[in-house]
């Protein structure tokens, strides 16, 4: 079966989507069933440490796979490398749906997080390779939007069953629901090719172009489509005229800005974790429960709604990303969010030492964490997955993805391990640093975050230091 045009980059856009999906719902899975009564009898009450590991050691797993897709995924290809990952997964859910034991269930997590490493590095580039210059940003946050539709599924399923029932099928079933959105991957992977950028850098010029051609003939002349093939051609030409692709080349200042390119691609990544928006997220529950008064169950309704308002808030950048681009969405969503963390830290203050006012602070923290997540979607999460692909070069796409990826899930696992003690030992004052460290990012990214909206993906590496410096003011 051969898929052309609009058909072609459907297919393209729902097999990432419903990578985007996974992930969501892997982030959203454990999180509603670590305590439930069922999980806790089936694994004989495991204390809050091994309960965090069950959970957080996931992430350690989604490290690695990120890690193992920077060191071989340039040399696979991203069709390769997304099928990798999608049959590791499938193995890692079928061990979660059958574990009996603590450490069955540790090593089933870490071999989906291995998994998930591997489609997380890749669906980004793989979706920027195919998508026109006009609306990457929007496909980009369709996908996002899929994300927090995963999240929200997951929460909303483990609730359903948690609620419900004590069998352990309450658990078991959530775990292997995950092979719904991974069957269709594999599927979709047999009909989609391999994207025209990864071909025209390692397999013969023809094969890029059958590919260009097939998606874009329907809307452009077979001149434009030559171009297009050319201007890419040229850029892995000269990339491959100043050797770059290997590892000391992401480190190295030379005519294409690899080494600045590498470094945003990790720093966003890093900066959307450090700005704390799993901190708040992980905690809403207690926030509810602690501050408002509310019962488990009432507590665990509103923690539901609150994901789906992030759900619902993931559409507003639609409209934004390709109008407005990355860096004013950028720059004043998380000044908003500094704001935020200045104004959560006096509301929890004053719930912490129940003053007078304590009641009515703890409705205003709570209609803080709606406000924070929906800043938080709307201007980090709506461009922290497209700005990697669209800032590296061709040739080290594929390697500073993996690598960008990877220091996105170690500094999640940093911020989940650290925040428990941080909260018991300082309190509020854990929200001064969240305040202060998105406060940071606004005049780093002013300065050193160049604009990419309405670029080809092979401009950015043509127009070299100059291209850069002038979309970044």
């Amino acid at each position: 079966m051969v898929l052309e045009g609009r058909l072609l980059f459907t297919a393209v856009t729902s097999l990432t989507c419903l990578g985007f999906l996974l992930i969501g719902y892997d982030n959203g899975l454990m999180g509603g069933l670590v305590n439930s009564t069922a999980f806790k009898t089936s694994f004989n009450s495991p204390s809050p440490t091994i309960t965090g590991l069950i959970v957080a050691i996931y992430e350690v797993g989604c490290f690695a796979g990120s890690v193992a897709v920077s060191l071989f995924g340039e040399q696979l290809g991203r069709k390769k490398s997304i099928g990798i990952g999608v049959l590791i997964m499938i193995v890692g859910a079928l061990l979660q749906a059958t574990a009996y034991s603590r450490s069955h269930m540790i090593v089933a997590r870490i071999v989906s997080g291995v998994g998930m490493g591997f489609i997380n590095s890749t669906v980004p580039v793989f979706q920027a390779e195919f998508s026109p210059k006009a609306s990457r940003g929007l496909y980009v946050c369709m996908q996002l939007s899929t994300l927090n539709f995963g999240i929200f599924l997951a929460y909303w399923i483990d609730y359903a069953f948690t609620q419900s029932h004590i069998a352990s099928f309450t658990w078991r079933v959530p775990c292997i629901l995950q092979c719904i959105f991974l069957l269709p991957m594999l599927l979709l992977l047999l009909i989609v090719p391999e994207t025209p950028r990864w071909l025209a850098s390692h397999a013969p010029p023809s094969q890029s172009l059958s590919v260009l051609t097939r998606l874009h003939e329907y809307h452009r002349t077979s001149e434009e489509i030559s171009a297009l093939h050319a201007s890419i051609v040229q850029n892995a030409e000269y990339e491959k005229s100043l050797g770059a692709g290997s590892w000391k080349d992401l480190l190295r200042n030379d005519d294409i800005q690899s080494q600045r390119r590498f470094l945003i691609a990790c720093a966003i990544q890093a900066f959307q974790q450090l700005g704390g928006i799993n901190a708040l997220i992980y905690y809403s529950n207690t926030l509810f429960s602690t501050s408002l008064g509310f019962s488990d169950h009432l507590s665990a309704l509103m923690s539901g709604f609150l994901q789906t308002w992030f759900f619902i808030a993931s559409f507003i950048p639609w409209f934004l990303i390709d109008r407005i681009g990355r860096r004013p969405l950028l720059l004043s969503c998380i000044s908003v969010m500094s704001a935020i963390m200045v104004v959560q830290t006096g509301l929890i203050y004053n719930v912490q030492n129940k003053t007078s006012i304590a009641n009515g602070c703890g409705i205003g923290a709570a209609v803080m964490l709606f406000l924070f997540e929906g800043a938080f979607t709307i201007g980090f999460q709506a461009t922290v997955w497209v700005y990697p692909s669209e800032i590296l070069p061709l040739r080290l796409r594929q390697r500073g993805s993996g690598v960008s990826t990877a220091c996105n899930w170690i500094f999640n696992y940093m911020i989940v391990q650290i925040t428990p003690p941080a909260l018991n030992n300082i309190g509020y004052k854990t929200y001064i640093i969240f305040a202060v460290l998105n406060a940071c990012w606004v005049p780093i990214i002013y300065l050193f975050f160049p604009e990419t909206k309405g670029l080809e993906l092979e401009d950015e590496v043509i127009r070299g230091l100059t291209g850069l410096q002038s979309t970044s003011h």
